[in-house]
């Protein structure tokens, strides 16, 4: 079974109303979801608000598991970011928007909210911080990349 099946399963099960516990490949989350260790949970999309971490298409089976930056009601259209990214943004549409990441599971198995008000606002003081990411994520991955050759 290839990746995209397995995302189309998944989301087939979260429109059904079943939360899926997802692995998550890629740094483009770091340092809120750490790709090859942590696992998200996706529940359907409900309320859609900057902040929210989604997966979404946007392109015909090209879903990113991506942080809303902004929303344009007017125009329909949801930017996204990854938090591990510097640069680079997608568009999207409310339609778009399989699903919502509610909590990351660690390799410890534990789970820890990505909507409770001290993460959102961690997400928001990150978010400021884009100038300075290029420099936070090289220190975080050399920090990672120790850490993992430790353990």
């Amino acid at each position: 079974m290839n990746d995209i099946t397995i995302i189309h399963e998944a989301l087939k099960l979260v429109k059904d109303g079943v939360s899926v516990t997802f692995p998550v490949k890629g740094r483009s989350m770091i340092p809120f979801i750490m790709g090859g260790k942590d696992s998200v949970i996706l529940q359907q999309p409900g309320d859609l608000k900057p902040g929210v971490i989604v997966m979404a298409e946007i392109a015909p089976d090209h879903y990113v598991l991506h942080r809303i930056i902004h929303i344009d009601e007017e125009k329909g259209v949801i930017t996204l970011m990854g938090d591990g990214n510097v640069r680079g943004v997608e568009h999207c549409t409310p339609a778009t928007v399989m699903a919502r990441a509610t909590h990351v599971v660690d390799s410890k198995g534990r789970t820890r909210s990505l909507e409770s008000p001290c993460q959102l606002r961690r997400a928001k003081v990150w978010r400021m911080m884009l100038p300075f990411r290029r420099y936070l994520l090289a220190f975080l991955r050399i920090i990672c990349k120790k850490y993992r050759y430790e353990n």
